[in-house]
């Protein structure tokens, strides 16, 4: 019987249909990202490298914070993975910025912004650079002060 099962596992492995195939990977380079901002807050640019904030699916998203800049408390309907790439962020969950109760995020490191969680962002440090990534659509609510 095991034998049966096991023929029958390879013939099927054998007739099933192959995953598509691609040539080679392709890249989505730095110089090809389109790098935009809020008016009022010039220290944060950002580009969507794949998905949109107005679509169903995955995205992920390249954030660059010049230092001492600050992404004020605000929300997002969708819970975000974000890994800092360069730098060092320092996050805090609330709906005022504290400078008392942030934690630095290194390079290499990952947190997760709960949905609807409102938290604020800085570069306390220097320049940063995260990526952050989630399921679409999204987007990002100022919490009123």
């Amino acid at each position: 019987m095991k034998r049966f099962l096991a023929l029958l596992a390879l013939a099927a492995g054998v007739v099933a249909p192959a995953p598509a195939q691609h040539d080679a990977p392709v890249p989505i380079r730095p110089e090809a990202q389109r790098w935009g901002g809020p008016p009022n807050i010039p220290a944060l640019q950002a580009a969507w490298l794949l998905g949109a904030e107005d679509r169903p699916g995955p995205y992920i998203l390249r954030v660059r914070l010049a230092a001492d800049g600050r992404i004020p408390p605000h929300t997002h309907p969708d819970e975000r993975h974000s890994t800092v790439l360069s730098g060092t962020i320092h996050v805090g969950f609330g709906d005022r910025f504290d400078a008392s109760r942030v934690v630095a995020v290194p390079a290499g490191a990952v947190y997760v912004s709960p949905a609807g969680v409102p938290h604020y962002v800085w570069a306390k440090d220097g320049d940063a650079e995260y990526q952050e990534s989630g399921v679409g659509p999204t987007a990002t609510s100022m919490v009123p002060h």
